[in-house]
């Protein structure tokens, strides 16, 4: 099934905002909806050094018993899975949506994901993993290695879904971010949203002329939209926006020109994807 919004689940706290989240798009994208959990079979048991003073025989004794406890262990985390992915399937259903798939893959989820790249329009992940620091400002390196390896739009949630009523584009003026206001301009998931184009920089020629073109696209497209051009660094820049405006979604170019290109490449990204406490739209 090709064209459709995958949602990677796991047994972390966002995993019901990744569904709800998830039944949103799917919903106003009018595209089918799939659960993705992968089971990752890597041995948990670090490997024991089992030479010394026992016998052969007890040696191969217990790296059978290691053997079975990591068959266990497998069988344990399929059932989870299967579990996990029902409960997703009913969550999505009472959301709206009628005919939710799910898939339980094993491997890792970054691998999985680039076999499976060409199937997804969207994909919508939670901000940490299940394994990840509770550390409210943590990334979880799962989500760097997806938004680095794929070439889709990914939707990073927070764990309470909350219907967008303000969307906030990054802009710059590159390609990637003219891109997304096109994107934002036609894409259903936007119907009736306002939407605000924020430029980071000087108040300069250039930067008004982009900044007049983006809100004329989304204006001809009939979306209520405004800008500003802030000054200062951009992480703060845009989260002072964000707050000041209340923007309950912020879209982002995943690569740009200019200071924002740093925003994936460099620490501010990185920053900025860490403290994010509402979903964040990144764009390739």
């Amino acid at each position: 099934m090709t064209d459709q919004v995958m949602a990677a689940i796991d047994g972390s706290q966002f995993s019901e905002g990744v569904c709800d989240y998830a039944a949103w798009a799917s919903l106003a994208l009018d595209a089918p909806l799939t659960f993705l959990h992968v089971v990752d079979n890597h041995p948990q048991t670090a490997e024991a050094d089992l030479s010394g003073n026992i016998g052969l025989g007890s040696r191969e004794h217990l790296l059978e018993e290691l053997s079975e406890l990591d068959e266990k262990r497998a069988k344990v985390a399929q059932e989870q899975g299967r579990l996990m992915l029902k409960d997703a399937k009913e969550r999505a259903i009472q959301d709206g949506v009628a005919e939710p798939g799910t898939r339980q893959r094993n491997g890792t989820l970054v691998e999985t994901l680039e076999e499976l790249e060409n199937e997804i329009r969207l994909l919508v992940v939670g901000k940490r993993g299940e394994t990840a620091h509770q550390a409210s400002e943590h990334l979880g390196s799962n989500l760097e290695r997806v938004v680095r390896t794929l070439h889709r739009p990914i939707l990073m949630v927070s764990d309470t879904f909350t219907r967008p009523a303000k969307v906030m584009l990054a802009f710059d003026g590159s390609k990637t971010t003219r891109k997304g206001v096109e994107m934002l301009a036609k894409s259903p998931l936007f119907d009736g949203i306002p939407v605000h184009v924020v430029i980071v920089g000087a108040e300069t020629g250039d930067n008004r002329s982009q900044l007049d073109w983006a809100l004329a696209t989304l204006r001809e497209a009939g979306h209520e939209a405004e800008g500003a051009i802030r000054a200062g660094e951009v992480e703060a820049a845009l989260r002072t926006y964000q707050d000041e405006n209340d923007i309950d979604l912020l879209v982002m170019g995943a690569y740009g020109h200019s200071r924002i290109r740093h925003l994936l490449v460099g620490s501010t990204t990185t920053a900025m994807l860490r403290k994010a406490t509402k979903p964040v739209l990144l764009l390739r």
